[in-house]
């Protein structure tokens, strides 16, 4: 066969290494669950997900950056970017979807995990996790421009966290419901400041 027609070998979508990455992902979460943050264990990981810790630290080099693609995995199933065609939709969509997630037991399992002081190894991985969920917001007001629903110069990530702050303020240190009610509120407040 001619060079210029020969075709590069084609790339596996699936196979041995993403079923081996999903169970080491899921048994990440399970010993997290089990043991708390601080009590993440390679060899524990390794032996529900049936593969050699090597294979682990090969992949994923530390704890904390294992624990780091793990919820990162998670919350990429869990907490979609919406799309609903609307800023309102959008945004309402986005605050039930994490509503819901931090009640889910890994949603509680990393609310801990953001309040507790004396995980430092754990400091980098916070950062890439906020830094993909602010990614998130971002791409939900950038389409809200487009569409001329969002006045220029709305800084992203301030409006995020005006999002999820009340929200967090309820989980963390009120414990009153997220209900629908004051979901809707929290976006309509929202709205009045960032809409054009």
């Amino acid at each position: 066969m001619p060079e210029s027609t020969r075709r590069p070998p084609a790339r596996r979508t699936g196979g041995r290494s993403a079923r081996v990455r999903a169970a080491v992902l899921q048994a990440t979460i399970d010993v997290v669950l089990d043991h708390g943050a601080d009590g993440l264990s390679i060899a524990e990981v390794a032996q529900r997900a049936g593969v050699h810790e090597t294979s682990i630290y090969r992949r994923w080099g530390t704890k904390s950056a294992l624990a780091l693609d793990a919820v990162l995995d998670r919350t990429r199933t869990d907490l979609p970017t919406p799309d609903t065609g609307t800023l309102r939709g959008d945004l309402l969509a986005l605050l039930h979807d994490v509503a819901v997630f931090v009640r889910t037991p890994v949603g509680g399992l990393l609310l801990r995990m953001a309040v507790q002081e004396d995980l430092a190894e754990y400091e980098a991985a916070r950062d890439q996790f906020w830094t993909a969920r602010y990614a998130v917001g971002a791409t939900v007001l950038d389409r809200a421009e487009s569409r001329g629903e969002l006045r220029p110069g709305v800084d992203r990530r301030l409006a995020f966290e005006a999002l999820l702050g009340p929200l967090h303020t309820r989980v963390l240190l009120t414990r009153e419901p997220l209900d629908d009610a004051f979901l809707e509120g929290t976006v309509d407040l929202l709205l009045a400041g960032l809409t054009a």
